[in-house]
């Protein structure tokens, strides 16, 4: 029998690793990456530059009485059926009930409108005053006007919306059904983002999943507006980027030389000189960025945020790889792709949406401005560019000058200073039916309140904030590029509207940066479950917590599932919710 004493196990207060309860075992691996890989042995530069995804365990189904096989079988798809599950429930909470409530909420009654318009005539109408009532009371069987109408939204994301229209009809479903859809996608794309950024597939559903009860991501799925359209596309683009990140430094590695025992090392020439190829990821994500510029303007800071932020994971690359002049390098072989790829497809992508205001007649009986070439806009020293072309840039000019000088006061208007901690969330619909009427119970005694608030699930923000703050403190002292990404997320959707805190802006713009804060509060919870080498009771501790912190999430979300889904409640309970006096 072997003493303590001349035991080589200095944890001497733990059990020998082979004698731990299995539940311990899986929870050391939960959301973290495998060590490095043995095939180049230690220090091989392969593990720097595509770091292995981490192992899942077949245990835990082997527990559950799964066959060996399949339980393998199941192991080894988890990065696919763990996302497609999370997916799954989001999109059946987001399908279920959809057409309710039917009535034309908020911005739906310019959107979806303006999206019927477009899928049929090619450019926005004026509608009559009472085409929200027609339009219900029809079943959407109602004449389009043709007298053109003055818009200040790119047409994307109205040709989206229409789509399900014209799939489902021109009701409260049908203008739903696409950021719906949208919506539900999103959750898969975040779920994949966050598994390979993370490594992890436990972390990337952590990330879809903490999106999937999200209060404004719920909503904004559930509501025909522009901005959950553009949150998709961007979110769209940052996957296609982290997905040519991962591709380009897999190439990077494929081409450096391999040592006598058949380590990968750094080499200078070989960083300093290698072409990566055309990358037609970064190709797919300036397409991404196109389809998100034609839907909304805002995308213009994303895309230069974006573009910086490929160029430095290229440097990053470079420099793992050897390079004395990284910079340089990146400059000579990689800028001019990126900048091809993003900046002039996002353009193109832009004019191509705007087909359908460039076909329309230019005799005053198309879209609005179609005509002013040849009209107003005669004579100067660009009539040598095509007449769609200059009324086009002329429109532009003309939404720019509204947009910078839109300050009309609006009852849910808010600073952005106040998003994060939810200070003003934005009223969609509200009704007070009696007793009896629209889902009020008939004993309620009194009436009840019914609304839809676009507001963020409370404990998911307010975790959020702190999780930004590790987020940041992780870029900045640990230089972890997976912070920095997520920073970049965010801070590319929040920041620009600082600059505009005199204008009418709402806190529904927020939904741009929102999968980015998932992924922060996803990357926090890795931290407070421990790092693999922790011991077992740190391991237990952080777990444990990190689950209360999700289930509280959860719970909040379900609690105020009737404000976000328009559902009768009597009103001490619909007062009850109204946490801040700033939320009524």
């Amino acid at each position: 029998m072997t003493s303590t004493a001349s035991s080589t196990d200095t944890r001497q207060d733990q059990a020998p690793h082979d004698q731990r309860p299995s539940w311990l075992q899986r929870l050391r691996r939960f959301g973290y990456p495998a060590g490095p890989a043995t095939a180049g042995g230690p220090g091989d530069v392969r593990d720097r530059l595509v770091p292995p995804y981490a192992e899942p365990s077949p245990r835990l189904w082997l527990a559950l009485g799964v066959p060996p096989a399949l339980a393998g079988r199941i192991t080894r798809w988890s990065g696919w059926l763990g996302p497609l599950l999370v997916t799954l429930m989001a999109g059946v909470m987001r399908f279920w009930n959809l057409g309710s409530p039917k009535a034309v909420i908020f911005d739906e009654t310019y959107y979806a409108k303006d999206a019927w318009a477009l899928v049929h005539r090619g450019f926005e109408v004026n509608w009559d005053k009472n085409a929200n009532d027609l339009v219900l009371q029809s079943g959407g069987h109602l004449t389009i006007p043709t007298d053109a109408a003055y818009v200040v939204h790119p047409p994307v994301g109205k040709y989206v919306i229409g789509l399900g229209e014209l799939i489902f009809g021109f009701d409260p479903f049908g203008w739903r059904f696409m950021t719906a859809l949208l919506g539900t996608l999103s959750v898969l794309l975040l779920c994949r983002i966050g598994r390979r950024i993370f490594r992890s597939a436990f972390l990337g559903c952590l990330a879809g999943a903490l999106m999937a009860v999200d209060g404004l991501h719920f909503v904004m799925s559930r509501t025909s507006l522009l901005d959950g359209v553009l949150m998709f596309f961007v979110l769209a683009a940052f996957g296609c980027l982290v997905v040519d990140r991962d591709r380009s430094r897999a190439r990077l590695a494929a081409a450096l030389p391999a040592d006598a025992d058949g380590r990968v090392r750094p080499d200078a020439h070989t960083a300093d000189t290698l072409r990566l190829g055309l990358r037609p990821w970064r190709w797919a994500a300036g397409l991404m960025l196109g389809l998100a510029f034609g839907t909304k303007w805002n995308t213009l800071y994303i895309l230069a945020a974006f573009c910086v932020l490929a160029l430095l994971w290229d440097v990053g690359a470079r420099k793992v790889a050897g390079a004395r002049h990284p910079y340089q390098a990146v400059l000579k072989y990689d800028t001019g792709i990126t900048f091809l790829a993003t900046v002039p497809v996002a353009i193109a992508v832009y004019l191509v949406s705007w087909i359908g205001w460039i076909l329309s007649p230019a005799d005053g009986s198309g879209g609005y401005f179609r005509n002013w070439a040849a009209t107003d806009g005669k004579g100067g020293h660009w009539t040598f560019l095509p007449d769609w072309l200059r009324s086009l840039w002329h429109y532009e000019h003309e939404v720019y000058e509204f947009h910078v000088g839109l300050s009309s006061p609006h009852t849910y208007q808010s600073n952005p200073w106040s998003w994060l901690v939810l200070g003003r969330p934005v009223s969609y619909f509200y009704e007070s039916p009696s007793p009896g009427a629209a889902g009020c119970p008939a004993d309620a005694g009194q009436k009840c309140a019914r609304e839809v608030l676009a507001l963020g699930t409370p404990l998911l923000w307010w975790a959020a904030c702190f999780a930004i703050l590790y987020v940041l403190w992780r870029w900045l002292f640990r230089r972890d590029w997976r912070a920095g990404a997520i920073a970049c997320g965010i801070a590319a959707g929040y920041l620009p509207w600082f600059m505009y805190q005199e204008r009418t802006i709402f806190f529904f713009y927020a939904i741009v940066f929102v999968p980015f804060l998932c992924l922060a509060v996803a990357m926090l919870v890795g931290a407070i479950v421990g790092p693999p080498g922790a011991t077992d009771t740190r391991r237990v501790i952080g777990a444990s917590g990190a689950g209360v912190l999700v289930l509280l999430i959860a719970w909040n979300f379900i609690y105020f599932w009737p404000l976000y889904t328009g559902t009768a409640i009597p009103i001490d309970s619909w007062r009850a919710r109204m946490w801040l006096d700033t939320w009524v």
